[in-house]
Parts: C-alpha cells; sequence; structure tokens
C-alpha cells in the first residue's frame, strides 16, 4: 500500500504558519517542462515566487500541484506548479521553512502537465520582489 506523499500537506502548513504570524510565504520552484511560470523571471532552472493572499489570486495548494495568479511586471500571468517541482516553502522575513528533493519523476516528465491545468480569472497585487542572500532552510526526503 502506497501512502500519498506529506510534501503537500507540509507545504500548506507552511503556508497557513507564515500567513498566521504575517510573514511572506515564498515558494522555490525546480522549473522545467511542468512548470507554468514566467520564463523570464527563472535564474539557472529556478524561481522564487510569493505565495502569499496578498499576491496571488485563486491560490489552490493541492495535493497534485500549486495553482494560482499573480502579477508580474504588471501582467496578470497563471501559474502552475507541479508539487514534485517545489523545492522550499519559507518566509520571507527570516527564511524560516522547509526544503525539500524536487521529485525525480516529476523532473523527468510527469504525465500532468501545467498547461492542462485551468486558467485563473483575476488581478491580484504584485509579488513582492525576492530576498536578498539565502535563507536558512531544512531538507527532509
Amino acid at each position: 500500500m502506497d501512502l500519498p506523499s506529506t510534501k503537500p500537506y507540509l507545504i500548506r502548513a507552511i503556508h497557513e504558519w507564515c500567513c498566521d504570524n504575517g510573514f511572506t510565504p515564498y515558494l522555490a520552484v525546480q522549473v522545467d517542462q511542468n512548470t507554468r511560470v514566467p520564463r523570464e523571471f527563472v535564474r539557472d532552472g529556478q524561481i522564487v515566487l510569493n505565495v502569499g493572499y496578498d499576491a496571488t489570486g485563486h491560490l489552490n495548494i493541492a495535493n497534485e500541484g500549486i495553482t494560482f495568479q499573480a502579477r508580474f511586471g504588471g501582467v496578470a500571468r497563471d501559474i502552475a506548479v507541479p508539487i514534485g517541482n517545489v523545492t522550499a516553502i519559507y518566509a520571507r522575513e527570516n527564511g524560516a521553512g522547509m526544503a525539500f528533493e524536487p521529485d525525480g519523476e516529476a523532473l523527468a516528465g510527469d504525465t500532468t502537465k501545467a498547461a492542462d491545468w485551468p486558467a485563473e480569472e483575476s488581478e491580484p497585487e504584485p509579488p513582492a520582489t525576492p530576498p536578498a542572500g539565502r535563507p536558512k532552510l531544512q531538507r527532509i526526503k
């Protein structure tokens, strides 16, 4: 019997903790063909996204993936990230959070493509700028 991954549950819990304590939750994502993010903001195959409620519209952190709409350079964009591509979630203000190994199957070509996920229709606030320096995160496997 295969148990479901704890990863989406931990991501939701840390997101809630950040929001409850007035912190800005940031999501670090390994970008591949399965992610739907603005490619012009990808650096070294990764992107950091503000997933706070003030910066997103229609945020949905599901077991399969995270979808929302955010503004980049004043343009609303639909974002879709498979859970397997999430490498960390942390508070911008203090770096408290958790890091994850990206799932091998997600990076090797999962059958669920971000382009197949439904688009959202909203105009949320623009995301905050990425944090300076590297946060201290705990890696779990």
